[in-house]
């Protein structure tokens, strides 16, 4: 088992953010993965094009309100993944 699947593993049940090559940032409940996507329940896909906030704000926003639910299930391609964190590590 590969170090980043030892680390995603550690992190399943837990909110998560999630930074992709795109404009969007995606968060949500870890629920597990495969070698191609990460699986998400009561997930929020955030357009940055949408608003005129920076991303980085959105995260610390998210950090302190909590996530705005708009998708119940998801899947996120890794290929997209800049980084990944539990938002519990989001620095307020």
């Amino acid at each position: 088992m590969s170090e980043d699947s030892q680390y995603l593993d550690q992190l399943v049940g837990k909110t998560v953010v999630i930074d992709l090559t795109s404009l969007y940032v995606i968060a949500g409940t870890l629920i597990g993965q495969d070698h191609h996507y990460l699986f998400l329940e009561q997930a929020d896909v955030h357009d940055l094009r949408d608003t005129t906030t920076t991303r980085e704000m959105y995260v610390h926003e998210m950090g302190k309100h909590g996530v705005a639910v708009n998708r119940e299930r998801i899947l996120v391609s890794r290929r997209e993944v800049v980084s990944l964190s539990a938002l519990e590590d989001i620095v307020r």
